[in-house]
């Protein structure tokens, strides 16, 4: 089974979790594109989707689904993303993407976050992709120091503004034995927006696509 194939399985698992009249929480990128696409066929059974990103609100109203803001929304019954890896104690690297302070803030507010994989994305410990921070745009260079000094080689993502109109560092070569620690500190920089680690608020479920079938691990 291909690459696509595995993420287009594990989006059709997560959406065997879609109860009549949900309001569902909806994030970003390529395995989510394809859990978009399973819950066009059922629009007209769902209250409605609450978008993590601009590009999955457009995927969104084109197959359909209408938008609802998360502050009309409350407290959401499901949430369902991709990661770029994650571990089998359900912490998590997001926002390669982009859209990991939209995404962290509608897992917040989520009882229940199912994260989509395929098994590439499965690993023994975070920090092989490289941690997407948020900043402000004039706290970039200081925050780029700070992170060199817990061992981390900042990049710049040029090019690219959030939805938030702010920054990414990409931080390269981090061994990350601690997620929710690690969280914790670069969070607490003045100037970060967001952190792409989700171990303080981990998945609930881990839905991971493989030759075999569908894994699934619970937190």
């Amino acid at each position: 089974m291909d690459a696509d194939a595995k993420k287009r399985a594990a989006a059709h698992a997560a959406l065997d979790l879609v109860d009549h009249d949900m309001l569902v929480g909806v994030g970003t990128g390529s395995t989510v594109d394809h859990f978009i696409a399973a819950l066009a066929a059922r629009r007209h059974r769902i209250a409605g989707a609450v978008s993590s990103s601009e590009a999955s609100s457009r995927r969104l109203r084109e197959a359909g689904i209408e938008i609802v803001e998360l502050n009309d929304a409350g407290d959401l019954p499901l949430y369902v993303d991709g990661a770029d890896e994650a571990t089998r104690h359900l912490d998590l690297i997001k926002g390669g993407g982009g859209a990991l302070t939209r995404e962290k803030i509608i897992a917040a507010a989520s009882r229940r976050f199912v994260c989509i994989i395929d098994d590439s994305k499965l690993v023994p410990m975070l920090g092989r992709f490289p941690l997407p921070v948020e900043v402000i745009p004039m706290a970039r260079s200081l925050i780029a120091r700070k992170l060199v000094a817990l061992g981390g080689q900042p990049v710049y993502r040029e090019g690219f503004t959030t939805d938030n109109g702010n920054s990414i560092l990409d931080v390269h070569n981090l061994r990350i034995h601690d997620p929710a620690a690690l969280e914790a500190e670069i969070g607490l920089l003045p100037g970060v927006v967001t952190v792409g680690l989700f171990a303080r608020r981990g998945a609930d479920l881990l839905l991971v696509a493989g030759d075999g079938g569908i894994q699934t691990l619970k937190r």
